[in-house]
């Protein structure tokens, strides 16, 4: 459940108490008018109906200057549900500005994300290196290039020309980090790359695919129910550090084979995420808040998902070719 208050004129409680009628709230509480004639207004809001009224207020009262509006999660209600409720809250997906605030974040190019990506290349270079598990694990698992993935997914979703641009910046900024740096690492470090972490991940195949599709698609869906636990287990299924510093300490190696197929398998996992997770959002019905967004947001999700397509074909074809060669 979720509080909102609207903190406006007082002249909206009617309004207010409108919507709260029509979409039968738990609750509705009507502050104290100050010396300026605004009102605090606060309804319990069941996560089931969160989205709709959030966005009959902001349909409503979205014009008005002096007019806020505030979420406050609620940890616990008492009495407490019945089962029939709690079924209904759980299948809830989570708001848009919820999933917003989320990923948004993560498109950003701060230096935490900078050091992030540097020391989690650091850590998979190592663990390719030494052909430790463990350790490439642990470098799947800081994920700094997930964050930017479903964050381009997202906007591509409510058309944000401006959440996509930057999460492709953002994304290339980090695959460029991580490139260099374990270039830097493979031509300094005299270790051997041909250990079987290092050549799994020059190995791409139908299967690279079919389990990049799943994990996007599971990334996606993870993030709409709110179970962001789930996306731990995504970041280990399709890693993308690990590919990036192989290409890498392959290229510092000199061996341009191997760092081909670890590129494949690098651009296969992006493409696969971003593809699964725009139809996801699709069916789980993510779309911008007014008509003429949403017109956009199609438009935009349309020509994404062909490209994709077209992208993942190729990719295909080259993988194909690829195997064709060392075969």
């Amino acid at each position: 459940m979720k509080y909102i208050e609207v903190v406006a004129d007082a002249g909206n409680a009617d309004t207010v108490a409108a919507i709260a009628e029509q979409f039968k709230i738990r609750d509705l509480r009507l502050g104290v008018v100050d010396e300026h004639g605004v009102q605090a207004m606060r309804l319990l809001v069941e996560d089931s109906k969160f989205q709709q009224i959030l966005d009959s207020l902001q349909n409503t009262l979205a014009t008005q200057e002096n007019t806020k509006i505030i979420v406050l999660p609620v940890e616990v209600t008492l009495p407490k549900l019945t089962e029939d409720e709690r079924k209904e809250e759980d299948s809830a997906k989570i708001a848009r500005e919820e999933l917003y605030d989320s990923v948004e974040k993560n498109a950003r190019l701060t230096t935490n994300y900078f050091v992030l990506v540097v020391l989690s290349t650091i850590v998979a270079a190592i663990g390719l290196v030494e052909n430790n598990v463990a350790v490439i694990i642990g470098a799947m698992v800081i994920a700094p290039l997930l964050g930017p993935n479903l964050a381009l997914v997202l906007g591509t979703a409510l058309g944000d020309t401006a959440l996509m641009k930057e999460s492709v910046f953002t994304l290339g900024a980090g695959v460029t980090v991580a490139v260099i740096l374990s270039f830097v690492i493979g031509a300094l470090w005299p270790a051997d790359v041909n250990s079987p972490e290092i050549l799994s991940r020059t190995d791409v195949g139908l299967d690279s695919i079919a389990l990049a599709l799943a994990s996007g698609a599971a990334a996606a869906l993870s993030l709409t129910t709110g179970l962001s636990s789930t996306l731990v287990g995504v970041m280990v299924a399709v890693a993308l550090l690990p590919p990036a510093a192989t290409i890498g300490l392959m290229l510092g190696h000199g061996d341009m084979g191997h760092a081909l197929g670890a590129t494949l398998l690098l651009v296969v996992n992006i493409v696969c995420v971003n593809l699964a997770g725009k139809v996801v959002f699709a069916v789980q019905g993510i779309t911008p808040r007014t008509w003429w967004e949403k017109e956009k947001a199609k438009r935009a999700m349309r020509i994404n998902i062909v490209v994709w397509l077209i992208t993942l074909v190729l990719l295909v074809v080259a993988i194909q070719q690829l195997r064709g060669i060392w075969v």
